[in-house]
């Protein structure tokens, strides 16, 4: 008697086969679709273009630097960029690290940017006092530590952006800037604000993040009655300074990485308030006054002490309440080549601008998550 042969039915092989592939293709496909959903791919991708390009502008930085020492010559404008739109004209130097978009003024009036970046300048050049006329400064990544007081003889100046230097104090003259819009200050070395800020009835939008050392605001500022956007997180505050409930036309307001221990009971004195982000704090709870903010869609706090919750906060179909429970940026800046980071501040600064990113894109879904523990975003350098 031979061997016994078992012979396999082929139709019953091919059946299972093809059930199995058509689970795969759903489960594919609902993958696909999680993916496209997904914030972090979207940001994915924004980031990784960033960060290459940084890398590529720090190289073109590290050339540069050894160029210079071998044929300094014409400090100021080597890193000055004056852009005037009324001739519509760039006047890009060579040795700026970063080329500043273009944008032609929709006016015919003088529209002029002043630039400087780099460690190389401990104070702003002489020269300038000669330029009252520019509407814009961009001062960044600079060891500057003061301003000087002839800043108010630019009364045209609209944007004051000087970030991640080293400035310590604001002059008692900033408050003449009554034709201010926009200051940002984050990421220096400020450890008080002088009341004449207060006297810039025309800011819309405060920055004042990553100071560490700032942990109140004068009640002079009350007078800021069209800012919309504040950030004062990283800092020491242990409370929502009294001047902040008296912006009334305020939108968006960060404390976030802050020592916060409660709430103020009548924050719902910001009545036009919709984004408000408590995270990194030490909060218990939540005042039901939140719940009186009618105009309020996104609210991110901490749940690592968080213990009471307003239940109409919980279940609101108009507002995205979002715990984190964990550092939302763990994992994400640890694959990124140390050759990216040229201090702590500047991750930092990176992790805010990531953050910050990450929640503007969750206001703008139509569904958000209840809690994050963890994003975790692989950049490949």
């Amino acid at each position: 008697m031979g061997p016994e042969i078992i012979i396999f039915d082929m139709t019953i092989i091919r059946g299972f086969w093809q059930i199995r592939e058509r689970k795969q293709k759903v489960r594919q496909r609902k993958e696909d679709e999680r993916e496209k959903k997904s914030a972090l791919t979207k940001l994915k991708k924004e980031w990784t273009d960033m960060v290459e390009g940084k890398l590529r502008a720090i190289r073109r930085a590290n050339q540069k630097e050894s160029a210079m020492k071998s044929n300094v010559t014409n400090e100021v404008n080597a890193d000055l960029s004056i852009i005037q739109s009324s001739q519509n004209t760039s006047l890009q130097s060579e040795n700026v690290m970063h080329e500043k978009p273009y944008l032609p003024s929709k006016t015919t009036e003088k529209h002029l940017i002043f630039e400087l970046y780099g460690e190389n300048w401990v104070e702003l050049p002489d020269s300038l006092k000669e330029m009252t006329y520019l509407k814009e400064w961009h001062i960044n990544k600079t060891k500057i530590q003061r301003i000087p007081s002839f800043i108010e003889l630019f009364q045209n100046l609209r944007i004051l952006e000087m970030t991640q230097n080293l400035i310590i104090e604001l002059p008692l003259e900033i408050g003449k800037l009554t034709q201010l819009k926009e200051m940002n200050l984050s990421f220096n070395k400020l450890a008080a604000i002088p009341p004449e800020l207060g006297e810039c009835v025309n800011l819309k939008r405060l920055d004042l993040a990553g100071n560490e050392e700032l942990s109140e605001l004068p009640f002079e500022l009350s007078n800021l009655k069209k800012v919309e956007f504040l950030d004062i997180s990283g800092n020491k505050f242990c409370s929502i300074p009294v001047c902040v409930l008296r912006m009334p036309q305020l939108k968006w307001l960060d404390v976030s990485s802050n020592s916060l221990k409660d709430l103020p009971e009548d924050i719902d004195r910001l009545e036009a308030l919709q984004s408000l982000f408590l995270q990194k704090n030490c909060l218990t709870y939540l005042p039901m006054s939140l719940t009186k903010l009618s105009k309020l869609t996104m609210l991110i706090v901490s749940g690592d002490h968080l213990r009471e919750v307003p239940s109409k906060i919980c279940y609101s179909s108009k507002i995205k309440f979002i715990t984190i429970k964990d550092n939302t940026t763990d994992g994400m800046l640890d694959t990124v080549s140390n050759e990216f980071w040229e201090d702590e501040q500047d991750r930092k600064c990176f992790e805010k601008e990531f953050m910050t990113a990450y929640f503007e894109d969750l206001h703008k879904r139509a569904t958000a998550p209840s809690s994050t523990t963890r994003v975790s975003l692989s950049l490949q350098l």
